[in-house]
């Protein structure tokens, strides 16, 4: 399962799996687009590697890891609660 974790103003939405029994956890970075219909991308914590980049420079790729590494606690914290609304009793 997929959960919504941010939406930039650009309407780039990150999402985040449950965390894996492995501790891994699965970011998945998706950007509307009207060439390609999507640009993605996913990452994977703790390790941050990245696969699977579709139609994103490379500036814009460290551009999203600095955002996930700055809010990494949070996303491995709710993978494993089910997701920010799940977390926050919503």
């Amino acid at each position: 399962m997929m959960y919504p974790f941010m939406t930039l103003e650009d309407d780039t939405e990150i999402t985040h799996s449950d965390m894996q029994s492995d501790g891994r956890v699965k970011v998945y970075i998706e950007t509307p687009d009207e060439e390609y219909c999507f640009r993605h991308a996913t990452c994977y914590l703790p390790d941050y590697t990245w696969e699977d980049i579709y139609h994103y420079s490379k500036g814009e790729i460290d551009q999203f890891e600095d955002i996930i590494r700055s809010t990494s606690h949070l996303i491995m914290e709710f993978s494993q609660e089910g997701g920010f609304m799940n977390a926050a009793n919503f």
